[in-house]
Order: C-alpha cells, then structure tokens, then sequence
C-alpha cells in the first residue's frame, strides 16, 4: 500500500495525528475574537486569553498583535452601521497570556 500525501486524503477521511494543529502553551502572536478576521482562533479563545497593554490589565480588547505592538479596542456601547462594534488601535506593550 503507498502512501497519501494529506492534501490528496478523501474530505470524510479521519485527519492525521501528524497534520492536527496542537494549541501551545505561549498565546499566538496575533488573534482576534471576530470570527470573520483571518486571525480567529476558536481553540486558543477557548483556552481563555489575557491581555495586559502597558501594563494594565484590558478586558475590551478585540484584536492584537504582540510583534507589531498594537491592541485593537471596543468603544462601549458604540456601533456603526452594520452593528459591529466600534474599535480604536492603541499602541503601546502587548503581553497576552492564558487565563488559568
């Protein structure tokens, strides 16, 4: 019997333990919590991420990026016309880590 490569795997075939994506112990570099974005990640979100931005514990925080040094903000109670939610970018000392 040959072997398959992954990318020629049947879509109902089971996945590979060698191609499943493992969740690390570091945070990603960058992750959004809006599912639409190219960074969401349900796995690390799932874990319960932290984010500490100079120094201050943020809990607003909708998207980030430590090797960049920015965080994305929600503005409370603010919407614009699609009903997203109104975000600034700050930058300063991203530290994100996993809650406990």
């Amino acid at each position: 019997m040959t072997a398959t490569p992954e990318d020629q795997l049947p879509a109902d075939a089971p996945v590979p333990a060698a191609v499943t994506v493992a969740v690390t112990d570091t945070p990603p570099d960058r992750l959004s919590n809006n599912p639409s974005s190219s960074h969401y990640d349900e796995a690390h979100l799932a874990r319960g991420i932290g984010i500490r931005f100079k120094g201050v514990e943020r809990t607003n925080v909708d998207e980030y990026c430590v090797s960049e040094g920015w965080v994305r903000l929600t503005v409370a109670g603010s919407k614009d016309r699609y009903g997203n939610p109104i975000t600034i970018k700050q930058q300063g000392e991203v530290v994100p880590y996993f809650r406990s």
